[in-house]
């Protein structure tokens, strides 16, 4: 790790974070109401799995599982060089959200059009009665007027710094890190 790195969240922090928004999760929606978990590409698809485990493991039930990808939705997609395009990957969502409680999740909230195009993602998936929102990390800066209903950390950031979340599913470790932008153009 450099001196323009700052880790932030490790493994275990990583994990009792999860731990804590899955309970969360399910008592605030204890009613009875069943919970549906949606992961937005990439990592807030690896996420939701996690989240999935710990959550069936609560209820002692099944818990619907979906992921979506956002990339087609998104407001600046045809701004992007082609060079930055990213790779579009599938959008799965195989049980009626038609009045289903569904749970997004992502990794890092930052200004919120993410969020804004897995909602509309969602909708053509069906209309759901609530979307709440999970995030590992919430570093602000946001743009549209979006919140967090579960934040597993709010980690005050400049626009010069990047969060970098790591999953082992992906990256083959956990960990959270603050990087200077220069480092990460470097």
């Amino acid at each position: 790790m450099s001196e323009n790195e700052t880790l932030v969240l490790d493994r275990d922090d990583v994990r009792r974070t999860l731990v804590r928004i899955a309970h969360e999760i399910v008592e605030r929606n204890g009613d009875g109401q069943p919970v549906a978990i949606v992961g937005i590409h990439s990592r807030g698809a690896h996420m939701a799995k996690r989240l999935r485990v710990l959550i069936e493991e609560l209820v002692d039930g099944p818990v619907p599982l979906g992921e979506v990808d956002i990339n087609f939705y998104r407001d600046d997609v045809g701004a992007r060089p082609i060079a930055d395009h990213p790779i579009v990957q599938s959008s799965r969502i195989d049980f009626p959200l038609d009045g289903a409680t569904v749970v997004l999740v992502d990794d890092v909230l930052f200004t919120g059009r993410t969020v804004r195009a897995a909602i509309d993602a969602l909708f053509d998936y069906g209309r759901p009665a609530l979307i709440q929102l999970a995030v590992l990390v919430d570093r602000g800066h946001r743009e549209l007027p979006i919140r967090p209903d579960y934040v597993g950390k709010n980690i005050p950031t400049s626009r010069g710094e990047r969060v970098n979340v790591r999953l082992e599913e992906q990256d083959g470790v956990d960990e959270v890190q603050i990087v200077a932008v220069e480092e990460v153009e470097a």
